[in-house]
C-alpha cells in the first residue's frame, strides 16, 4: 500500500476476528515504533506485550473497555523518563509527549499496512495496570494498544477531518486568508 493510502486508511478499530497475529508480526510493528524520534536520542520507551487472555481481560476492567477482552495482542507503550529529566529540567515532559506521539503512530501506520486493527486507548486506571502487571513507578504508562486481526463483520473506517482552511494560518495565528487561496485549498 502506498504511504497516503496508509494514512487515509489508519482508524481506530476495535473488532477483532479470530486469527491470531504471530509474535514475529508484533515484533515488526515494535520495531517500526522503536525507529521514531526520540529526544536527544535517548530510548525511553519500553514495550509490554500481553496476550495472556487473563492479563487482557484486567486490562479491559482497567481501560472501563470491554471489547479490548477480544483483541489477541495488547501492547502497553511506557516511558522511563529519569535520563530525558536530567537532560531537559522542565521541557521534558513535553519532548517525552512528542517521542510517544511518533513512535504510536509510527506504530499504528505500520498495523495499518499490515493489514491489522489497533484502537489508541489513552483512558485507563494507572494503578490496576501497575498491579496487574507488575510495572514500577519509574515507568509511566502512556497508552494502551490492543491488536489484531480486524473482524470481517465491522469493517472500521476513519472518521471525516475538518477542512484544512479551518485548521491553518498564514504568516500569523488565526489569519487564514492568503492571495490565491483557492488555488491552495483542494476538497
Amino acid at each position: 500500500m502506498d504511504f497516503d493510502s496508509v494514512i487515509r486508511k489508519r482508524a481506530s478499530n476495535r473488532n477483532f476476528g479470530l486469527k491470531k497475529p504471530k509474535i514475529e508480526k508484533i515484533m515488526e510493528l515494535i520495531e517500526t515504533a522503536n525507529t521514531a524520534p526520540s529526544p536527544g536520542n535517548l530510548q525511553i520507551l519500553k514495550y509490554l506485550l500481553i496476550e495472556d487472555e487473563e492479563k487482557i481481560a484486567k486490562i479491559a476492567k482497567a481501560c472501563r473497555q470491554e471489547w479490548i477482552k477480544k483483541a489477541p495482542w495488547v501492547v502497553i507503550v511506557c516511558s522511563e523518563s529519569s535520563k530525558v529529566d536530567i537532560m531537559y529540567d522542565e521541557r521534558a515532559p513535553k519532548y517525552i509527549k512528542h517521542h510517544v506521539g511518533a513512535a504510536v503512530e509510527n506504530l499504528l501506520l505500520k498495523i495499518t499496512n499490515e493489514g491489522l486493527a489497533c484502537c489508541w486507548v489513552g483512558a485507563f486506571s494507572e494503578i490496576t495496570l501497575r498491579n496487574a502487571l507488575n510495572i514500577p513507578e519509574s515507568a509511566e504508562i502512556e497508552v494502551v494498544l490492543p491488536i489484531g486481526y480486524p473482524s470481517k463483520i465491522h469493517k472500521a473506517n476513519q472518521k471525516p477531518k475538518p477542512h484544512l482552511y479551518t485548521r491553518v494560518y498564514f504568516e500569523t495565528y488565526g489569519n487564514s486568508f492568503k492571495e490565491d487561496y483557492r488555488k491552495i485549498w483542494t476538497d
